[in-house]
């Protein structure tokens, strides 16, 4: 125990209550708090970037439906094979429509 912890320690003995905490004390109680805000902000930023994407796939989930329904009308079938481009038709008596 050094210097300051003795002295601590006499105050202590005397009845004399501590006003402030440690220095080092304070400095990790700063750098925690310090650490939670940050994080804190830093979950704030992720949450505005995931509602921006979650807008986006809404907006084109929207598009999408466009699409099918401009290909239904078009080739009566939105049934389209997304790598090909291969329009997939309804099979009737076993035949695929001409």
């Amino acid at each position: 125990m050094g210097a300051k912890g003795t002295n601590a320690k006499i105050k202590e003995l005397r009845g004399i209550k501590p006003e402030k905490i440690t220095a080092e004390q304070l400095e990790k109680v700063q750098n925690t708090v310090n650490s939670i805000n940050r994080a804190q902000l830093e979950i704030g930023s992720i949450e505005v970037k995931k509602h921006e994407l979650m807008h986006g796939i809404a907006g084109h989930r929207d598009e999408l439906t466009l699409l099918q329904a401009e290909f239904e009308k078009q080739y009566g079938t939105f049934d389209v094979d997304i790598q090909s481009g291969t329009i997939n038709y309804k099979k009737e008596n076993g035949q695929a429509d001409s």
